[in-house]
């Protein structure tokens, strides 16, 4: 019966929508407004899951808003509109109605999804590696908000994941740009790179790489203590790992082995990761 009652709802939907199709533009707003929210509402949703078009989704969204302003199908409209664009990919239209519903409805209970979308409309433009991070940090910091504003959400753990996927991708960005330097043998600018991600993105899939990238540019510098230091907090953290094979062979092949020495800022992340010593 349930199926029933959505097709008949679906079909007298779209009898609606090809009624107004065969009007013009100002006609077509000027039949609009003989319908029902509910109606208006329902061509919405028609556009958007009948026939997949998002675009025109969005148009019967706002005509709730402008036609039934301060009801509850305008407010179940604003999310929706916000929803439909960012299905369309209009990141920044769909940003703009998700803050709309925020600052107008911050208590409802679908604000943990609005604020959700808003991220959305960031993290979704993360691309490439190497693109401008700009997108990333906007990504970060909304998806932080999800999750300090809602952790009792449904998108609370979405957005944990998200978060970490976006904070990876920012030491991606870093080891990129070290991984050229490195190529062309400006070997203190890559181990400036290298250092904020083994300091500042620990908990990354990239932190591994960053340390026997170290060991490789200290060895060419001749600074075998922190080349030896890097392989020693590489071979307690991830022996495991084929950088840390590379980095031993490297080390060995110098007559040196992977272990602690000097007074260096990695001997301070040594006793910080090995031996727990934080202050």
């Amino acid at each position: 019966m349930a199926g029933l009652r959505t097709g008949a709802r679906w079909m007298g939907t779209a009898v609606l929508v090809g009624f107004l199709a065969a009007c013009g533009g100002s006609q077509k707003n000027e039949s609009l407004e003989n319908l029902t929210a509910e109606q208006i509402y329902q061509m919405g949703e028609y556009e958007l899951e009948g026939r997949q078009r998002p675009k025109d989704a969005v148009h019967y969204f706002a005509e709730v808003e402008r036609l039934y302003p301060y009801t509850e199908w305008a407010k179940r409209a604003l999310i929706m509109e916000a929803y439909s664009y960012h299905q369309a990919k209009q990141y920044e239209e769909s940003r703009a109605a998700a803050e709309r519903f925020l600052e107008f409805y911050p208590g409802d209970s679908d604000a943990p999804y609005a604020q959700y979308l808003l991220a959305l409309s960031y993290y979704d433009q993360i691309d490439l590696v190497g693109r401008d991070q700009g997108l990333t940090f906007q990504a970060l910091k909304a998806l932080r908000d999800v999750i300090e504003l809602y952790p009792d959400s449904d998108y609370a753990q979405s957005a944990i994941l998200k978060f970490d996927l976006a904070f990876d991708h920012l030491a991606g960005k870093e080891m990129e740009i070290g991984r050229y330097y490195l190529k062309r043998g400006n070997y203190t600018a890559a181990i400036n790179r290298f250092r904020v991600v083994v300091e500042d993105y620990q908990t990354t899939t990239h932190t591994a790489e960053a340390l026997m990238r170290l060991v490789e540019c200290y060895l060419a510098l001749g600074f075998t203590n922190e080349a030896q230091t890097a392989g020693a907090i590489l071979g307690y953290n991830y022996r495991a790992s084929p950088f840390y094979d590379d980095a031993y062979r490297l080390l060995t092949s110098a007559g040196l082995s992977p272990e602690a020495k000097g007074d260096n800022w990695l001997n301070k992340v040594y006793r910080q990761m090995v031996r727990g010593e934080w202050l």
